[in-house]
């Protein structure tokens, strides 16, 4: 009489003797801390480079970050109106200098689709385009995304934003593949940066400066040989870029200029809603 519960045969086990026992002395990593401390082990032991490293730390890390982690907020979305006529539209683009902008039509909350940089330029050339045509679909995402899901979802759909909702269905903010990419690579440079070590204040050749916002203000104060204080003297700011933000009332926005101590900071590049870099001078220059 046959086995009513014949038994399956085991998987076979093609590990060595030595590979076993190595196993079994040298377990795995049961955690992600210890996966982490075991690369580290292995850039210890030159097995891997730092930049490797760091790449597979962030890939590992990411497994547990969610969209409503790493995107730009709400507050700091640079949006378009629908409303607004052609030629502000374009000088907000230019402002900004970004490649995709979400647009709303009455409330801001109301977002209607997506408007590409490039394509806002073809109505110079063709006026009677609706602008809604030129819109591309937005993408929505809850805030308790995964990172990698929604990388994967960026590389299938060929997607490089989406806006991000929160339990409420309201706006919470916008998330680039660029943003998510950072977690892995680290930031991505632009044209505007520069190495650390070549400094975070420089001449330029019409005897102008770069300066980074984030540079310290004493340093600036030692620089140009100026004393920059706040008009509110209860503030204390550490970053040229925090004090400029804070006289100006706003979130300064690419080309904007603001006179301080004698010095006129315009601004050359903003990323996530901070200034990355001034253009400084003496305000009597600017004038001119």
């Amino acid at each position: 009489m046959s086995d009513p519960h014949p038994t399956r045969p085991d998987r076979e086990d093609n590990r060595t003797f030595l590979q076993k026992i190595a196993e079994f002395i040298h377990p795995g990593p049961d955690s992600t801390a210890e996966l982490i401390e075991a690369l580290a082990d292995a850039e210890h032991n030159q097995l891997i480079g730092a930049d490797s490293r760091k790449m597979l730390e962030g890939v590992i890390r990411m497994a547990d970050m969610t969209a409503g982690d790493v995107m730009v907020p709400t507050t700091r979305m640079e949006l378009v109106n629908i409303e607004d006529p052609y030629d502000d539209m374009m000088h907000g683009v230019i402002d900004t200098a970004h490649s995709r902008f979400p647009v709303f039509e009455g409330e801001r909350e109301n977002i209607i689709g997506i408007l590409m940089a490039k394509d806002l330029l073809k109505l110079q050339r063709a006026p009677e385009l609706n602008i809604r045509a030129l819109l591309r679909p937005a993408v929505f995402v809850p805030e308790s995304k995964g990172l990698n899901d929604l990388l994967r979802d960026f590389q299938s759909n060929h997607n490089h934003l989406a806006i991000v909702i929160d339990e409420f269905g309201r706006v919470a903010g916008l998330i680039t593949i660029e943003d998510v990419l950072e977690q892995i690579v680290g930031e991505i440079e632009d044209e505007f940066d520069i190495d650390e070590d070549e400094g975070d204040i420089f001449g330029l050749a019409d005897r102008t400066y770069r300066v980074s916002g984030d540079t310290l203000i004493e340093r600036v104060e030692n620089a140009f040989d100026v004393k920059l204080d706040s008009t509110d003297p209860e503030d204390d700011f550490e970053t040229i870029g925090g004090l400029i933000a804070h006289e100006m009332g706003h979130v300064p926005k690419r080309g904007e200029h603001f006179i301080l101590s004698g010095l006129d900071f315009a601004v050359l590049h903003t990323k996530g809603g901070a200034v990355k870099w001034f253009k400084v001078s003496p305000a009597a220059d600017a004038a001119v």
